[in-house]
C-alpha cells in the first residue's frame, strides 16, 4: 500500500515538472501579416508638371472707325457675339451727309464727262474733213480724258465715303466671349485715336502658355540620346490639366508646339498646349500646372513610393520577402517619379516580392505571412 501512494506521487511530481518545463519554453511569435506587390516590367510614362496661364486662342479689340456720337450699344455685356454682330451705333448723319455729297460729286463728274466726250466725238469727226483745226481736236480730246479721271476720282470718294459711314455700326471682328463696354452712349468716339470700346475673347478651344526649363530639355535630350528614353511626337503626347483648387479638368489637351527660342532672362522654353473648353471653365489668366507625358521607358521597374525609404544620393531601400518568407532589405537607385510610384533602375527585378504595408511591424531576418496589397488610390 504504501509503495502505491509512494507511486502515484511520483508520477504526480513527474506531470508537475513536465508541465512547469512546458511553461517556461520560449514561445514563438506569430508571423506578421503584411501587404505586398510583386514587381513586373512594363511601359511606363515619363510625366513632368509644369505651371503656366490659360490664354484666349483669339483676342480682338473692338475699336471705332469712325467718329462721332456714340448712339446705342448693341449687345449684352459678358455674352457671346458671333463674327459680324452689330455691336454698336455711332451717330451716322455727318457721315451720311459726306456721302451724299461724294455721290453727288460723282454725278456732276459724269454730266461732264459725257459732254466733253460728245465734243471729243464730234471734233474727231470735223478734224478728218479740216473743218476744224487739229489743236481743238487734241484739246477737246484732252478735256474728255480730264473727265474720265474727274469720274474715277469721284468714285473713289464716293467708295470712301460708304465705307466710313459703314464704320459707323461696329460689328464683331471675330466670334467669341465680349466683356463690358468700355464706353456708354452719348460719348464722343474717334477714328483718329481708334477709341477702344470692347474686348472680344475666344475661349473654345483655348491655350494654356507654359515654360520648361532649358537644363530639363538637354537632360531629357540626352537620355533620348542614350536610349533610356523613348520619344513620342507631338501628336501622341498626353497633356493634363491640374486646376488651381486642386482638382484636375475633365478633358485632355494636346500639345500644340515647343519653341525653338530659350529666354535669356530665365532660361526657359515656351511650349503650348490646347483644350477644348465648352463650358468656358477655363478663363484667360487663370493659373494651372500641366502634367505632360513627354517620353516612355520600355521595360521599366516600379515600385510604390510609399514602399520605399530615401537614403539620400538618389538611393533608397526597400523590404523584400525571400522564397522561405523571410524579409530582407535590399538597396535600390530611384529615378523618375510616375505618379505614386518611383521608377526603379537597379536593385529589383520583376518577380521581387516587396512589403508595401505593415513596413513599421517588420525587420530583416523576420519571418512575415503576405497578402496582396490593394491601392487605395487606384
Amino acid at each position: 500500500m504504501r509503495k502505491t501512494l509512494t507511486l502515484t506521487g511520483s508520477l504526480a511530481m513527474t506531470l508537475i515538472l513536465t508541465g512547469c518545463a512546458k511553461q517556461n519554453a520560449p514561445m514563438q511569435p506569430p508571423a506578421s501579416e503584411v501587404g505586398v506587390v510583386t514587381v513586373t516590367s512594363q511601359t511606363l510614362p515619363i510625366t513632368t508638371e509644369l505651371p503656366g496661364r490659360i490664354d484666349a486662342v483669339r483676342v480682338a479689340q473692338v475699336r471705332a472707325r469712325a467718329t462721332g456720337i456714340l448712339l446705342k450699344r448693341m449687345f449684352v455685356e459678358g455674352s457671346e457675339v458671333k463674327e459680324g454682330d452689330v455691336l454698336f451705333q455711332i451717330d451716322p448723319a455727318p457721315l451720311k451727309a459726306s456721302y451724299d455729297s461724294a455721290s453727288a460729286g460723282l454725278a456732276h463728274a459724269k454730266a461732264e464727262l459725257a459732254q466733253t466726250q460728245a465734243k471729243a466725238n464730234r471734233y474727231k469727226a470735223l478734224v478728218a474733213i479740216n473743218a476744224v483745226s487739229k489743236q481743238d481736236y487734241d484739246d477737246a480730246y484732252a478735256a474728255a480724258l480730264q473727265a474720265k479721271a474727274d469720274v474715277e476720282t469721284a468714285q473713289a470718294n464716293v467708295e470712301t465715303a460708304s465705307l466710313n459711314l459703314g464704320y459707323t455700326s461696329v460689328t464683331a471682328p471675330i466670334s467669341g466671349h465680349i466683356g463690358a463696354a468700355l464706353v456708354t452712349e452719348g460719348a464722343l468716339v474717334s477714328q483718329t485715336d481708334a477709341t477702344p470700346l470692347g474686348l472680344i475673347q475666344q475661349l473654345d478651344p483655348i491655350y494654356f502658355d507654359f515654360t520648361e526649363s532649358s537644363t530639363d530639355v538637354l537632360k531629357l535630350r540626352d537620355a533620348f540620346d542614350q536610349g533610356q528614353l523613348q520619344k513620342i511626337s507631338s501628336d501622341e503626347a498626353k497633356v493634363a490639366l491640374n486646376l488651381e483648387d486642386g482638382s484636375t479638368y475633365k478633358t485632355p489637351g494636346k500639345l500644340l508646339f515647343r519653341d525653338i527660342t530659350v529666354d535669356p532672362t530665365t532660361s526657359m522654353v515656351t511650349l503650348r498646349a490646347e483644350f477644348p473648353n465648352p463650358d468656358h471653365i477655363l478663363l484667360p489668366g487663370m493659373f494651372a500646372r500641366v502634367q505632360l507625358e513627354q517620353a516612355v521607358v520600355q521595360n521599366a521597374i516600379s515600385v510604390l513610393q510609399r514602399a520605399v525609404a530615401l537614403n539620400g544620393n538618389g538611393t533608397g531601400t526597400v523590404m523584400v520577402v525571400t522564397p522561405d518568407n523571410k524579409v530582407e532589405a535590399k538597396i535600390i537607385k530611384i529615378g523618375d517619379a510616375v505618379g505614386n510610384s518611383w521608377i526603379i533602375t537597379d536593385g529589383l527585378k520583376a518577380g521581387d516580392i516587396v512589403i508595401v504595408e505593415g513596413l513599421q511591424k517588420v525587420k530583416p531576418g523576420a519571418t512575415v505571412k503576405t497578402v496582396p496589397f490593394s491601392d487605395p488610390d487606384k
